[in-house]
């Protein structure tokens, strides 16, 4: 069979916070699946991108005061380091704010202006007047239209469901600055959709690039009536790309950010002297996207709709898996279950969840659950108990001896696994890991009971019985072998060591057919150790807010999807009266320093005018360098008690939004405030 030519993408990760846990089940999903095309001789290329746009990135920088380009190239730096981490590898890792995608974004904008696709009209959108900016939905927060719920978001009412425009709210208030938000009028261009309702309708029903509840969902609820217009532009200000032929209006950043998929595939193809047609105006390429069931519609509507008018090739297939929990509840970092990558590899080896996602991930759209106990259970069960277990046994015995001259009579085994070789690759292929991972399991199970019942640990004690304990040694660590070409796409870290062990390093499943005899055995070095229970803990524990990384403020939180979290319970009610207790000041930090004792602390000397010096510990130290903080004007809570910390007297708290770690942002305040002025 010839080589398939396949490009493939995950959805690309927003640059406004770490990568975690619930993020890596997409990453890891995908770049099992390239392994697994590559080990079977496919030409596979994974691209993905950062995206860098939009109105949150813009008050993130304005926040922490440096450029919106600083803080993207501070990101996806650190994004990398995250993936790279868990052996997620990339063909090519790019930035949406790229030259490519600028010029692509152009291209793909001319094609939809020439289809008549291109409307524009005046709308009414709420302005903050103290951030100086148009307000998204979720920067908007008031009291329910309808059932008059306090504190809801700017589109739909997380109590009585009804949905609604930010402007329909009572008394919305900008989460932003805090300030009363103007209804201001401004032009925004639409993409008509309603026009490309005949193709999409037959895209999703009939092109099998969706999972059969995807299309049916789209079916019936999205195509069975006209289409709304696409809201595609933003008003200045707004960091992203200026539209050419509309001054002062910027593409949203979903408009831009799968144009990344082909930005990036542009810069990959210039690299290595390719040709991008080939990959994405040719029906010998298949392109397949793997992302999460809350960005559905944006890749299954809207961005078909693009391809189809700019003359692209339309995705062979849109994978799409569901949200992870943790012990059956929403991931929240008020209770540690919001785990970073970063935080994660200080416990763990990355290659536990890798395997316990392979074990979670099918061809639907099912949301997965880390519990904490199961985890544990299989990953000693399986993967040190079963695999690992057949090399760890045999190796340190045929390190001496070798592998025997012919493989040996094992009953059947290692041709039933063999056999067994094809299914095994079919649930790959389709995406069903969690199918794959029994199926390998199974054939462990039968593999162990060999070694148990041959008991080379016995043999070794015999002189005479060398010969005996060189075929067992050697049918064990076929097994183990072809176990781990099964699990390479899983495991490449296992395959690395198994390559090192036998001496044959794996790059094909169809190595997994024929038996190693007659080479030697490399010194047996440890490949994996049981996982504790109480280091899991540990980790969740480790990221819970506490006393020292808990921003000064409660922090507003957002998911990449655009949508507010909902995880932190509301705290007592209170009135205006109480509020207006908090005497907040205008402050400038005079002096600031790490705490050698705290891991989360840095103290500052703050100067409210005159001779008034307060000092604070406040929870930044991962957010910010004490020399870069010096001379900063920020606003504090000047009539908090004191309090004292082990560290010292703290006489105040500086005011911080952010989710905490190195994701906590001081609030701004104009240069032209003069320190101890009150702030209203």
């Amino acid at each position: 069979m010839s080589s398939r030519r396949i490009l493939v993408t995950s959805a690309l990760p927003y640059a406004n916070g770490p990568i975690h846990i619930g993020h890596l089940v997409e990453y890891i999903q995908t770049d099992i699946w390239v392994r697994y095309q590559r080990l079977v001789g496919n030409r596979c290329v994974y691209v993905c991108a950062d995206d860098t746009h939009g109105t949150a990135i813009m008050i993130r920088a304005r926040q922490e005061g440096r450029t919106e380009e600083e803080l993207i190239a501070a990101t996806q730096q650190a994004h990398q380091r995250d993936f790279d981490g868990f052996d997620v590898q990339f063909d090519h890792y790019g930035s949406t704010h790229s030259d490519a995608n600028r010029e692509l974004c152009g291209q793909f904008w001319q094609e939809l202006r020439k289809a008549g696709l291109i409307t524009e009209r005046s709308i009414d959108q709420l302005f903050d007047p103290e951030a100086n900016t148009f307000l998204a939905d979720r920067f908007v927060r008031g009291t329910c239209p309808n059932c008059q719920a306090t504190n809801q978001p700017g589109d739909n009412c997380s109590k009585c469901g009804s949905t609604y425009s930010p402007a329909d709210l009572i008394d919305p208030k900008s989460t932003l600055s805090g300030a009363t938000p103007e209804l201001r009028s401004a032009t925004h261009l639409f993409v008509e959709l309603e026009q490309l309702r005949p193709f999409l309708t037959d895209w999703v029903a009939n092109s099998g690039a969706l999972q059969s509840e995807t299309a049916n969902y789209l079916s019936g609820f999205f195509l069975k009536e006209a289409l709304r217009d696409w809201d595609i532009s933003r008003p200045a200000p707004y960091f992203g790309f200026e539209i050419p032929d509309a001054p002062g209006n910027y593409w949203y950043v979903w408009f831009d950010a799968p144009i990344g998929y082909v930005a990036s595939t542009q810069e990959w193809c210039q690299q290595q002297g390719e040709s991008l047609d080939d990959w994405w105006r040719s029906e010998d390429t298949e392109i397949h996207h793997f992302i999460g069931k809350d960005i559905t519609y944006f890749h299954t509507l809207f961005w078909p709709g693009m391809l189809k008018t700019a003359g692209y090739q339309l995705p062979t297939k849109v994978h799409i898996h569901g949200f992870l929990t943790v012990d059956g509840e929403k991931m929240a970092k008020s209770v540690g279950t919001l785990v970073t990558a970063e935080t994660f590899l200080l416990h763990h080896d990355p290659a536990y969840l890798r395997y316990f996602y392979a074990t979670k991930l099918t061809a639907r759209v099912e949301d997965i659950d880390l519990g904490l106990e199961e985890f544990a259970d299989k990953v000693n069960s399986d993967l040190v108990g079963k695999v690992v277990n057949l090399a760890s046994r045999t190796a340190k015995f045929a390190g001496k001896l070798g592998l025997s001259p012919t493989y040996p009579d094992d009953g059947g085994l290692f041709e039933a696994a063999a056999n067994a070789g094809d299914a095994i690759s079919a649930a790959y292929e389709a995406g069903d890991y969690a199918k794959a991972m029994r199926q390998i399991m199974e054939l462990a199970d039968r593999a162990n009971p060999f070694v148990e019942h041959a008991k080379p640990w016995e043999m070794k004690k015999d002189p005479a019985r060398q010969d005996e304990l060189r075929d067992v040694c050697t049918v064990a660590l076929n097994l183990f072998r072809q176990l781990s070409i099964y699990l390479s796409p899983v495991l490449p870290r296992l395959s690395q060591q198994c390559g090192e062990l036998l001496g044959d390093p794996i790059t094909s499943w169809e190595q997994s057919r024929s038996p190693l005899v007659g080479t030697p055995v490399a010194p047996f070095k440890h490949m994996l150790k049981r996982v504790q229970i109480e280091d899991l803990k540990k980790m969740i524990e480790e990221s819970k807010p506490s006393e020292e990384n808990t921003p000064d403020v409660p922090a507003v939180t957002f998911e990449d999807s655009d949508q507010p979290l909902k995880d932190e319970p509301m705290s007592e009610e209170i009135t205006i009266d109480d509020f207006v207790k908090v005497d907040m000041r205008v402050a400038r930090i005079v002096a600031a320093q790490h705490v050698p004792e705290a891991n989360k602390l840095l103290q500052l000397t703050l100067s409210l005018g005159g001779d008034e010096r307060r000092n604070v510990f406040a929870g930044i130290k991962a957010a910010y360098e004490p020399e870069a903080l010096v001379g900063r004007l920020v606003i504090m809570v000047a009539n908090l008690k004191p309090r004292k910390m082990r560290f010292g007297l703290s006489e105040g708290m500086v005011a911080a939004a952010g989710p905490g770690g190195a994701e906590v942002f001081l609030l701004g305040v104009d240069e032209g405030a003069q320190p101890g002025q009150r702030v209203h």
